[in-house]
């Protein structure tokens, strides 16, 4: 069974290792942006979450005329309401925002770093696999730090926390690509 996975998944991951180291390429000069400036990445962080959350919200509202009953029509006023409302938090109070954010951040990466190792265990057969798990492990790790620092570490946990798991990722799936490739 197990060399049946292998002899399965072999063929496209050898013919697509250089879309891996790639992106693992292009995650690890993210991080580095990041690191460079930890404050600066987590307001940056702050202020693109606030704009997604205000074009979310003017979205809803332009849906809530597009409805034809009042139910509908409601429903979409009180999302794009929270929505807008959640916007302008970020842009008005960034600290506050900050803490909150971070603390979903905390949470992410517990979750996003058990699915890496659950998808590593998955590719058990394959050559490298240990690279991914080991980036979910980190991953894994780093959330549950967030969460034991939160809120003191709100101001430059984000930024710090993205850049290593920037980097982590990116250097798993270099080592997943080359070793895939073999």
């Amino acid at each position: 069974m197990v060399e049946a996975v292998n002899v399965a998944l072999r063929p496209p991951l050898r013919e697509k290792w250089g879309w891996f180291v790639a992106l693992g390429v292009a995650l690890i000069m993210g991080g580095g942006i990041a690191f460079g400036n930890v404050l600066a990445a987590t307001v940056a962080s702050v202020y693109y979450v606030g704009m997604i959350m205000l074009i979310g919200g003017a979205l809803h509202l332009v849906q809530a005329f597009r409805v034809k009953t009042w139910e509908s029509a409601l429903y979409w006023i009180l999302s794009g309401a929270c929505y807008t409302v959640a916007g302008v938090f970020a842009f008005l109070n960034p600290l506050l925002a900050s803490a909150a954010l971070t603390l979903l951040m905390a949470v992410a990466l517990v979750i996003a770093g058990a699915l890496r190792i659950w998808t590593a265990f998955k590719l058990r057969p394959l050559a490298g696999w240990g690279w991914i798990a080991l980036g979910g492990l980190v991953t894994l790790i780093a959330g549950l730090i967030i969460a034991a620092g939160w809120p003191v570490n709100s101001l430059w946990i984000l930024g710090l926390f993205l850049a290593i798991d920037l980097v982590m990722q990116g250097l798993a799936l270099i080592a997943f690509g080359v070793l895939a490739k073999g």
